[in-house]
């Protein structure tokens, strides 16, 4: 779906559902507290929000991999799939494909294994067979399959929580106050607008989204899309980079591209005389015949404090 105007302010239409947005909210603690969360043999570390799509956690969830990698551990991610229609595989780029497997686990699986499967539990015994000794949850904050030794909130800066409210009166799956109950600490991509550092009571790290490998030429026109959570993003860092971005068109998060909607783009461009881009998580789901009418802006997080925030993991995952 695509993210709604509405979630960012206390409109009519939000006032409207927010009782709606309480029951949801109730129903998740409920869910929450009934079910135990069994334990794996390995330490697990949740890369999670509490808002619907668009913080970051993905790069967030890459950038630990490559640091725990380089500290010598083996980490696998574990994850839903969304989108894709296989369960408990360990992905490889060469069978599978985004229908299988869903975008984001394409993407992670550029840095470390990924095993695949809504029962979390399940994913982390499969990874463990396949030579883990660490999980990454991308995601799964809410999902009660797996205990987590340690708990990330990811949140944008910039976006914070929009308007308060629960989905679908506003972005969050749970209420702030909810979730921090749970989470060992806050990682804020951008500078934190709505000071949910102090309001935490959490550590807190910071970072930022910088791309990286650029190789289109700025002086180009440029027409871009997006099938994001926040897809305003994604071209604020194109322009960032000096590009100029004539078209922008945007898809709900996580959508599958139709060989006429490429077209399309592929058309518009022509008479623009533009470039065409597009995110990674989406590049992804691009077949191939279109692939090399299209170009990814790559990005990465770049930490304020890296070397704290491996300091403060290490510490935690030693205390199981």
């Amino acid at each position: 779906m695509k993210t709604p105007k509405y979630w960012q302010s206390n409109s009519l239409t939000s006032k409207v559902l927010s009782p709606i947005g309480k029951i949801y909210g109730a129903l998740t603690q409920l869910r929450l507290k009934l079910h135990k969360s069994p334990k794996v043999e390995i330490p697990v570390i949740c890369v999670g929000n509490i808002t619907a799509g668009g913080t970051g956690k993905t790069p967030v969830s890459m950038s630990l991999a490559k640091m725990l990698v380089s500290d010598i551990y083996h980490p696998f991610f574990v994850t839903r799939g969304y989108g894709g229609k296989l369960q408990n595989v360990l992905v490889n780029h060469k069978k599978h494909s985004a229908k299988d497997v869903g975008d984001e686990p394409l993407l992670l699986a550029s840095q470390a294994p990924v095993v695949v499967n809504a029962n979390r539990y399940k994913g982390a015994k499969t990874a463990i067979k396949e030579g883990a000794d660490l999980i990454i949850m991308d995601d799964g904050f809410q999902n009660p399959t797996l205990h987590k030794d340690l708990s990330f909130l990811v949140f944008d800066g910039h976006y914070g929580i929009g308007n308060g409210k629960i989905i679908p009166a506003g972005p969050l799956r749970e209420t702030f106050a909810d979730g921090i109950k749970r989470a060992d600490a806050l990682i804020i991509l951008g500078k934190d607008k709505h000071n949910l550092a102090a309001k935490s009571g959490l550590p807190v790290f910071f970072g930022h989204l910088e791309a990286t490998h650029t190789t289109i030429d700025s002086r180009k026109n440029v027409v871009a899309f997006a099938g994001i959570g926040h897809p305003q993003k994604f071209y604020h860092t194109l322009k960032e980079q000096g590009f100029n971005v004539v078209k922008t068109i945007d898809f709900p998060d996580h959508h599958f591209y139709s060989r006429t909607e490429l077209q399309n783009i592929v058309n518009q461009a022509k008479i623009l005389q533009a470039e065409i881009y597009t995110t990674g998580k989406d590049y992804v789901k691009i077949p191939n015949s279109f692939q090399s009418e299209i170009k990814v802006l790559e990005v990465a997080v770049v930490w304020d404090k890296p070397d704290e925030l491996l300091d403060f993991i290490k510490k935690r995952i030693a205390q199981e």
